[in-house]
């Protein structure tokens, strides 16, 4: 699923559970298989004495009430089988059954309440993410983007890459980047350096200026909420400027994976030939930002992109080919071309990333139209 201009679920990936109906039958599956045991076999092999466990697996997957009505089954098929096997040693059994039964709906009992917690903690996840991936507008003027992300804990939809396109006087201004770390405290980086980007980009007349207070702002939000450890917590961006005279791409990396540029016969990798300090690391590496320029056609195609998508590994350890990949595609119009690299990128790792993942694709098109939301 690829964002436009209005809000939509975030894609996620697909986890592969296997067939979920015979998983929630197994505790049923199991009680048939150990009466229908018990029932067949000699005495002597007491296979009633494993019914307890059937409880006991439907705690881990069912509600309180169908656990305890299992063992309330379980009960019965023991007290049933007694009176074919009069030697079982029917009452140790039927004692562990009740035990296990209770045992296993209080443990559903917490598991639920469990869930529950887990479940307002991804709405507030999913609350704080919006906060910094807010839906942007798909056109400015003959400039279309469209955006791409994926958290690698799915199961948080939370991740500290980050991604913005503003519309300002001095042209169209684009910024993605990704926070070292994951969760919330990565998510109050990543919003922090947003923000002051929506500022600054309507303020500021360079990206020099707009670098620095993204900077400012990054260091200010470390110094509120230090990092845990001894590692600084840092972030690498990427801002690109289009004019509105266009003709050309302005380029500031602070230490970001370089931007792919595609046009009718050539991919073009656009390294920064002086790379820019990384957020909140100016002070340490020096306070010198560098802009690259180059040109931008009516029909190009340029990708922007975190290091998730070039740091994503198959099976045997390898590395997404992204430039090769960029290369074999057409021109198409951006949300095509995020749809297939969302499809190929998931394809290629079988459904398994280890890092967030966002992308923004850019075309300029030969005509100016309006802004649609």
């Amino acid at each position: 699923m690829i964002e436009s201009g209005r809000p939509r679920p975030r894609p996620r990936l697909r986890r592969r559970y296997g067939p979920g109906v015979l998983v929630r039958l197994s505790p049923v599956i199991l009680t048939v298989v150990i009466a229908a045991l018990a029932y067949t076999t000699p005495p002597e092999l007491a296979f009633s004495r494993l019914l307890p466990a059937a409880p006991a697996l439907a705690a881990a997957m069912w509600p309180v009430l169908p656990t305890v009505l299992l063992g309330t089954v379980c009960l019965l098929l023991m007290i049933g089988l007694s009176l074919v096997f009069p030697d079982l040693g029917t009452w140790w059994t039927v004692a562990g059954i009740i035990a296990v039964t209770v045992a296993a709906a209080y443990g559903s009992h917490v598991r639920l309440q469990r869930e529950r917690t887990l479940l307002q903690v991804r709405l507030v996840a999913d609350a704080a993410q919006q906060v910094v991936l807010s839906p942007m507008p798909r056109r400015f003027g003959n400039v279309e983007i469209e955006s791409l992300y994926l958290a690698a804990a799915a199961e948080a939809r939370i991740g500290g890459d980050f991604y913005e396109a503003i519309d300002t006087p001095y042209g169209v201004r684009l910024l993605i980047g990704d926070v070292r770390g994951k969760g919330l405290p990565a998510v109050g980086a990543a919003a922090a350096i947003v923000n002051a980007f929506r500022e600054a980009a309507y303020s500021e007349t360079d990206m020099i200026h707009v670098a620095r207070r993204l900077d400012a702002s990054c260091t200010r939000y470390n110094g509120a909420f230090p990092p845990d450890g001894t590692m600084e917590r840092f972030a690498t961006a990427l801002l690109v400027e289009i004019p509105n005279d266009g003709g050309r791409i302005d380029v500031l990396n602070c230490g970001h994976p370089p931007p792919l540029l595609l046009n009718r016969t050539t991919l073009r990798v656009l390294e920064s030939k002086t790379p820019s300090p990384l957020l909140s690391l100016a002070e340490l590496l020096g306070d010198h930002y560098n802009v690259d320029t180059c040109a931008f056609a009516p029909g190009d195609l340029l990708l922007l992109y975190t290091d998730g998508i070039a740091e994503a590994r198959d099976r045997n350890g390898e590395f997404f080919p992204l430039a090769a990949w960029m290369r074999r595609q057409p021109l198409t119009p951006p949300r095509e071309l995020l749809t297939a690299l969302h499809r190929d990128l998931l394809r290629y790792t079988n459904g398994r990333l280890d890092d967030d993942i966002a992308a923004l694709a850019v075309h300029l098109s030969g005509h100016r139209a309006t802004q649609s939301q």
